[in-house]
């Protein structure tokens, strides 16, 4: 059986694909790459090899990568050191000799710089890039936007103060981390994913207007959509003291869906996993209580 090693095994989305894996092969096919192994005490308690290693660090990804075959590479939540630690990251899967690396890459309709996101969207083109030329084996994911992240664009308080995004008529092809992860560990454990690209993300793509019809429905309240301009979306957040930069990047992604960047659904997921994923209605009402 292949050794495979998940990075970001901390997070929920590596966090996923770690536990969809023991539940398919045996523990001892699995370890885990950790800044702070005691972090993923709980995996290492399940029979997991549990491995030092840090982005930023190359030294420390060597012997990590040793003797691995199929190396799931969450991509790096740093978005202005996420482009050096990546390269790193496959310069040391190339020097380690690694057989397939899985990378978490990112969705979008655009790659010439006009998009909102453009400043996410590159260290993720650079590292496809790297990966290509680099003669590892590879397949790329490039994932949609996570439906986890919906709370925290239309806030806790959405059931009595609507929606407040700048988002326009913009659609997303939202799924959840879960389901991404589960279909991870889906393709790590499976063959016939070489050199491959897909698109994991939901089949249908829905606006804000969409989403505040749910809620409505689900809530049995009016929930209203108002889409600001992004200046008074991120004066909005700025007042309610939000800082600056998370406010900016909250802003460019709210931009980035009304430009229609991540309108891409697709049934790559709905394939890999072999059932429907989860319907952002239903995430809503688990995540809203409703």
């Amino acid at each position: 059986m292949s050794k495979i090693l998940v990075t970001g095994a901390t997070g929920p989305l590596g966090k996923a694909v770690v536990e969809e894996l023991l539940r398919n092969t045996g523990a001892a096919n699995i370890a885990v790459l950790a800044r702070d192994p005691v972090k993923a005490a709980d995996f290492e308690a399940k029979g997991v090899t549990v491995l030092k290693g840090d982005y930023n660090d190359y030294a420390s990804l060597l012997p990590a990568f040793e003797g691995i075959d199929k190396l799931y590479f969450v991509s790096g939540n740093d978005v202005q050191g996420r482009g050096a630690q990546h390269e790193n990251v496959v310069k040391a899967a190339v020097a380690a000799k690694v057989g397939h690396v899985f990378y978490t890459s990112v969705s979008r309709r655009t790659e010439d710089g006009s998009s909102a996101i453009t400043f996410v969207v590159g260290a993720h083109l650079h590292t496809e890039a790297l990966l290509k030329a680099s003669g590892l084996t590879y397949t790329i994911l490039k994932h949609n936007l996570y439906a986890d992240m919906l709370p925290a664009f239309i806030g806790d308080k959405v059931l009595e103060s609507g929606i407040y995004l700048p988002a326009g008529k913009g659609k997303v092809a939202f799924a959840t981390r879960n389901d991404m992860g589960i279909a991870g560990a889906k393709l790590l454990l499976g063959s016939g994913h070489e050199n491959k690209v897909y698109e994991i993300a939901g089949d249908t793509a829905y606006s804000f207007d969409d989403i505040a019809t749910m809620l409505s429905d689900l809530s049995g309240k009016t929930i209203t959509y108002i889409s600001p301009s992004t200046e008074d979306y991120i004066a909005q957040l700025s007042t309610a003291g939000v800082p600056g930069e998370y406010a900016y990047v909250f802003g460019a992604f709210a931009q980035s869906i009304a430009q229609q960047e991540l309108d891409l659904p697709d049934a790559t997921l709905e394939h890999i996993l072999g059932r429907k994923p989860e319907s952002v209605n239903d995430y809503l009402k688990k995540a809203f209580s409703l």
